[in-house]
């Protein structure tokens, strides 16, 4: 077992009971236990904190009793989070703690989410919360939190309660036996963009690099895949990116669920990294189920993925836009980067005779890449469907010539 502390983090004034509960069962799991208190409303209850919610306040530039007196909760919690986030990440650099766990309500969620959002992918981090159902995004960002449904309320240790915050301490048991196994290897890491439509295309190229000695971070974009991508990037663990994908960009445009934000595209090239794109999937928009598409969209064509997903097919203003997008994004990169097109559709519905085969549409993509991307980004057309053999073969080689000139 680590002979470092678990971080508790959370509000001691309103929930300290609970979380006695749970240092008492790390205590008998003979792990070490770091409180830290973010409660606003009063002293804390049933711990003694070794940090103190005025300390975590401090670090965001107020102090516990300027929030108290402000009667502002907005800003009182969003200053509990900045300094949240501060403190756990400086206890994580120091090598403090080897593991972190807290449970709230929505407020406290925010608090304690945003701490373990400091923390990189592999590093234990438990939450048990009452918003644990619907859209997480905002609670999980691009970090890997084990979410555990409260089921009750956070709100004193009851029969139910009581096996969910035993449940979130045994997790919290495990994650650090697992977190002291060595997972470091020496193969250099690429990562590929992937879609249900491009799935083939990206699989063969997989493939092809693992037997060529790379390590293979597959993506899937949907949003939280491609920010996710772009963070490992900004980390520094990925060496070069296979952007197979990249439809989250039609999703970013068009208002679609699947968008990355306006950032998408922009770490390779800032990281100087090799960066290979294709316009995978951008012949589509993706929504929920098809009474959730926005009214203005409603001529437009359709196809029925699943009942949960509404696929749209971008149109040639659309693409147009998209082109101009893409390549401003490559002429800022500081790397190699290249583009590769496939003349015989973007996905498997964009094929000739297929439901979103559009010749005009992908055209007018394509034809913008060719005029906007500057001199320096190699541009190449590929007379097959993105799926095909003959354009994964022309991909994998592409990337590995990229790769090999940049050394790595």
């Amino acid at each position: 077992m680590s002979a470092k502390e678990i971080l508790l983090i959370g509000a001691l004034d309103t929930k300290g009971d609970e979380y006695r509960f749970v240092a008492e069962r790390l205590w008998e799991a003979g792990l070490g236990v770091l409180v830290a208190d973010t409660g606003v409303l009063g002293d804390p209850q049933g711990l003694t904190p070794d940090i103190s919610s005025d300390s975590i306040a401090r670090e965001a530039g107020t102090s516990i009793d300027e929030l108290r007196a402000s009667g502002d909760r907005g800003t009182a919690m969003a200053a509990m989070a900045e300094g949240a986030g501060r403190t756990t990440r400086r206890l994580y650099e120091r090598g403090r703690i080897a593991g972190v766990l807290g449970m709230g309500g929505t407020g406290g969620t925010s608090v304690i989410s945003a701490a373990m959002r400091e923390l990189p992918i592999g590093f234990p981090k438990v939450l048990v919360s009452t918003a644990a159902a619907g859209d997480t995004r905002p609670i999980v960002g691009t970090r890997d939190v084990i979410l555990i449904p409260s089921v009750v309320d956070v709100a004193g240790v009851n029969r139910i309660s009581r096996l969910v915050y035993a449940e979130a301490a045994a997790a919290m048991v495990g994650l650090v036996n697992a977190a002291e196994t060595d997972q470091d290897g020496d193969d250099p890491i690429v990562a590929i963009s992937m879609f249900g439509n491009t799935t083939p295309c990206a699989e063969a190229c997989r493939t092809a690099l693992e037997e060529r000695g790379y390590e293979v971070l597959v993506f899937h974009a949907t949003g939280t895949g491609g920010r996710v991508m772009e963070d490992l990037v900004r980390e520094g663990l990925i060496s070069g990116v296979l952007d197979i994908t990249t439809t989250e960009w039609a999703d970013e445009l068009c208002g679609g669920v699947f968008n990355a934000g306006p950032e998408r595209l922009d770490a390779p090239g800032a990281a100087g990294i090799p960066h290979l794109v294709v316009p995978g999937c951008l012949d589509m928009v993706n929504f929920g189920p098809r009474e959730s598409v926005p009214e203005k969209y409603s001529d437009r064509q359709f196809h029925i993925w699943n009942p949960t997903v509404t696929l749209m097919r971008t149109n040639v203003d659309e693409n147009k836009e998209l082109g101009e997008i893409i390549a401003d994004k490559l002429n800022r990169a500081t790397g190699p980067t290249a583009v590769l097109v496939p003349l015989g559709g973007v996905s498997m519905l964009d094929s000739e005779g297929g439901e979103f085969w559009s010749p005009e549409a992908d055209s007018a993509l394509y034809e913008e890449l060719r005029s906007s991307l500057g001199n320096e980004i190699r541009y190449e057309e590929v007379d097959a469907n993105i799926n095909d053999p003959a354009f994964s073969s022309r991909a994998t080689a592409l990337f590995l010539e990229m790769m090999e000139r940049s050394g790595q």
